[in-house]
């Protein structure tokens, strides 16, 4: 599914070069779990940006189902990310005046001439076990509550894969919990995630993990 080949990342600062990644190389299969983990600095997010063409490389290859993503232009890009891949973040990044539906629902207002949108949102929801709470906004719902929307929102375009950027960053041990299991549910049913963390524990229930140091991966 995902060829990465001496992937580098430099990012600018007036006079000083930062190395964010220092020639990543690695494959994900098709179907797998997978936990980067790492030291704040160590370049995790930025790989998983990459992956996820929020960001160029600097150098070196990327190939995604075949597909040299190095070659596709900016509207490209946007295509695949909100085709091919589903996003969950630390800071959930959920719209406070909307609805637990609505913010569910945004992937496929972007997306433009999807049918049944609003019922495709509410069965997402429902895969998060969250239907009972489709009309609640996001102050009106748990920490744990707000990340499983964020994963149904990410779930609504049926995405290839799921990158999830410190997903249990800020969550108790119980919610963390629960987000994981519902991680590794979906895995279950095929669906390929990327997951990055800090924490050992939540490595720990990835099929592999990978350790980055300083840009680069010391083991996979």
């Amino acid at each position: 599914m995902i060829e990465l080949e001496n992937i580098t990342k430099v990012y600018r600062m007036g006079k000083v070069e930062v190395n964010a990644l220092r020639g990543v190389t690695l494959s994900v299969t098709e179907g797998e779990m997978m936990a980067i983990i790492g030291a704040s600095g160590s370049g995790k997010s930025t790989l998983l940006n990459v992956i996820g063409c929020l960001d160029r490389p600097t150098s070196g290859k990327y190939l995604f189902d075949g597909v040299d993503v190095s070659r596709l232009n900016d509207n490209k890009l946007a295509e695949m990310r909100n085709k091919k891949f589903g996003f969950v973040f630390q800071e959930y990044n959920l719209l406070s005046r909307a609805t637990a539906l609505s913010n569910v629902e945004l992937p496929l207002i972007y997306s433009g001439g999807v049918r049944h949108r609003r019922e495709r949102a509410r069965q997402a929801l429902e895969r998060v076990g969250l239907g009972e709470r489709a009309s609640h906004k996001p102050t009106e719902l748990s920490g744990g509550e707000q990340q499983r929307v964020a994963i149904a929102r990410a779930l609504v375009n049926n995405p290839a894969l799921i990158l999830a950027d410190e997903p249990t960053g800020n969550l108790d041990t119980h919610s963390s919990a629960e987000i994981m299991s519902i991680f590794r549910q979906l895995h279950q049913e095929g669906i390929t995630i990327i997951i990055i963390t800090h924490e050992a524990d939540i490595a720990a229930r990835a099929q592999r993990t990978i350790h980055l140091q300083d840009g680069r991966i010391i083991s996979q």
